[in-house]
């Protein structure tokens, strides 16, 4: 009997490994369990993806996609009027907003590129897709400080369970910005002479 024809398995498999790693990490992704989430032969898995990795790949190249498409809905950073701090924190606070289940799940496959050298090339693309667009506002560097930086709030919220502190994160970056406008000036900014103490991650130290 011929092989039915399906279009969409591919992708299928794609959202299913997505699934398979939201509710069981990454230690839970394999073929068999992709093929079963998905509802497919586990042939059909190694016919579109020979490796794990490379089905890892495609589903941190989709997952990638989360905060890209939050970033180009909101426009408003081709506003050279508009406040870029603000902008951002405001921005990071949407996406956090959100199913944070979607942002962990990006994030675990993310730091999978620790371990998995072939993921590391998916997460480069993921920086440089915010560090371009920042890069019209202000300047390659300092895009690529702010990108650190979202990442470094995030991954602190996610980690510890803690709110997201929008007005905090909208003065760190206001700081980068303001040092950057700085240095642009002939002035050397200061190193660590603003930098937070210990408190609470994504909040800024009592006083």
């Amino acid at each position: 009997m011929a092989r039915r024809y399906d279009p969409e398995r591919r992708q299928r498999i794609i959202d299913a490994a997505i699934r398979v790693v939201g509710a069981q990490g990454i230690a839970g992704l394999s073929h068999r369990s992709v093929a079963a989430e998905a509802d497919v032969p586990l042939g059909s898995t190694t016919y579109h993806f020979k490796t794990l990795d490379e089905l890892m790949v495609a589903a941190l190249r989709q997952a990638n996609e989360g905060f890209a498409k939050v970033l180009a809905a909101r426009g408003t950073l081709e506003d050279t009027r508009a406040d870029l701090a603000a902008e951002l924190a405001g921005l990071m606070g949407e996406w956090l907003a959100g199913e944070r289940t979607g942002v962990e799940l990006e994030y675990e496959l993310y730091l999978a590129a620790l371990r998995r050298p072939a993921l590391r090339p998916v997460a480069a693309e993921w920086i440089d897709s915010l560090v371009e667009p920042l890069s019209r506002r202000t300047d390659p560097v300092t895009a690529r400080a702010l990108v650190a930086l979202l990442d470094g709030i995030c991954l602190q919220v996610l980690l510890t369970g803690a709110s997201y502190d929008e007005g905090y994160a909208r003065e760190v970056l206001t700081r980068i910005l303001r040092s950057d406008a700085g240095a642009g000036e002939g002035e050397r900014a200061p190193a660590h002479r603003d930098a937070p103490r210990t408190g609470s991650p994504g909040r800024p130290p009592s006083s």
